[in-house]
Order: structure tokens, then sequence, then C-alpha cells
């Protein structure tokens, strides 16, 4: 009978079965909150920028205690085995093809509007009466910053791999500095422009695709603060750290992304290059 007890608290197979959790399905009316509140704040309804504000909230909260959740199985359960890490990472793999879809498509709209310029405004691109801005610049040192920040992110990597531990907090320590640096300077950017969104299909493009990279910083900006503090409390070792190695994975992506983006909606549409 103890045999049989002491079985049961073991399982046969190395895969992990999640236990019944609330934050997805919170998550999921959080970002029905955030979709149509956004809806009402821009048709100008009373509330909605209460609403919107109400839905980033919930989403952060549901967002945040998943993810202690995760941390807890991985670091304290050990759930987190081979074959569970190896599914992670084909998991996070597939997202980030996911997401560059998305990128895909913002820069199929870019040269679907840049390549063939309409007679609506004025033949040519830019259009007539933009004034874009300087991509020797803030452009210029934001791609600095980035690739800068991604050299520190993966000699944090080559660190903890190496057990070097402290080397590791500092290499993403600064990545975060940068990553907040560029965050600042691509607001100052947005709000020193001299067209807005509505500002022909040039301003549309610029801000929707820029938009989309920065809010993708801020998100992998959240991403490495995480694993950088589960740095400090000891939870990533150097045969542990898929949660590191995701972060960096997205961080790299992002880092490509910006070249993209600086070569095409900067570089190649300054009318004096």
């Amino acid at each position: 009978m103890n045999l049989n007890i002491i079985k049961n608290r073991y399982q046969s197979h190395p895969y992990h079965l999640v236990d019944p959790s609330p934050w997805p399905i919170s998550t999921s009316f959080a970002m029905l909150v955030v979709t149509l509140s956004a809806v009402m704040y821009m048709h100008g309804f009373k509330y909605g920028g209460y609403l919107l504000n109400l839905g980033v909230i919930l989403i952060s909260t549901g967002m945040a205690l998943w993810l202690r959740d995760v941390v807890i199985e991985a670091t304290y359960l050990g759930h987190h085995t081979e074959e569970v890490k190896r599914g992670l990472t084909i998991g996070f793999a597939l997202f980030i093809i996911s997401e560059l879809m998305a990128f895909f498509s913002v820069f199929w709209a870019y040269f679907h509007s840049s390549l063939s310029p309409s007679p609506e405004i004025g033949g040519i691109w830019p259009p007539l009466g933009i004034q874009i801005l300087d991509p020797f610049a803030i452009p210029l040192l934001n791609t600095v910053l980035l690739l800068s920040s991604g050299a520190f992110i993966t000699y944090a990597h080559h660190a903890i791999i190496k057990g070097n531990r402290r080397s590791a907090i500092i290499g993403t320590m600064f990545t975060l500095i940068f990553a907040i640096v560029f965050t600042a300077l691509q607001y100052y950017e947005y709000s020193e422009a001299g067209f807005t969104i509505a500002d022909s299909v040039y301003g549309t493009v610029f801000f929707a695709s820029t938009g989309l990279h920065g809010f993708h910083v801020i998100v992998g900006t959240i991403f490495i603060g995480v694993q950088f503090i589960r740095l400090l409390n000891h939870h990533i070792t150097t045969s542990h750290h898929v949660g590191l190695e995701s972060a960096i994975a997205y961080w790299h992506f992002v880092d490509v992304v910006w070249l993209f983006l600086y070569a095409f909606v900067y570089l190649w549409s300054a009318p004096n290059l």
C-alpha cells in the first residue's frame, strides 16, 4: 500500500500536464476589453480612454500572474524536463515565425505604396508635402543602440553557459539600459515628426511599421527584464535557461526587423540619397 502511494507521486512520462489555470481566460477577456475600448476611444466615446486603461491593467496583471506560475513550475516544482524544454523551444520558434508574418504584411503595404506611387500622392515617394525624418539623426543612433544591445545580450548568453553569472547580469543590464533609451528616443522622434499617421499613406505605413516594432521593443524589454530578475534570484543556471534563450531570440528578431526598417523606411525614402 505504501508502495502504491509513493508510485502515485511520480509520472511515467517526461511531459508537463499543466494544472487548471484562470489566467488564459482572464487574459483573453482583458484583450477583448482592450480591443473594444480602443475602438470606443478612437470614435470619441466618453469613457473609452478609462476602459482602455482598465484593459491594459487587466492584461498586465493576468500576464504577470500567469508568468509567475510558469516560473514556479520551472524553477521550484521541476516540471520543465528536457522534453518540455524542447517543446517550449519549438513553440517559441513558431511564435517568432508568426511575428515575422505580421511584419511581412506591413512591409508589403509599404512596398505596394512606394514602388508604384499613385497619382493621388503626386506620383512620387515620399508623397508631396511630407518632410521625412533625417535617417542619420535619431534613427542612426537607435540602430547603434539596438545592435549594441544585441551584442550585450549575446555576451550574457555565452556567460551563463560558461557559468559566469556576474557577466551575464552585466550584459543583461546593459541590454535593458539600451532598450529603454531606444524607446525614449523613439517617443521623442514621434513627438518631433512633421507628419502624423493620417498624413497620406506614408504617414500610415511609417507609424504602423515603426510603431509595431516599438511595441515589440517594449515587450522584449519586459521579457528581458523578467530574465534579469530571475538571474538576480539564481533561477537561471547553465542547464536551465530556456527563458533567457527565448528572450534573446526575441530580441535578435527585433534587431533584424529594425535593420530592414532603417534601410527601407528611413534610408530608402530619403530624397537626397
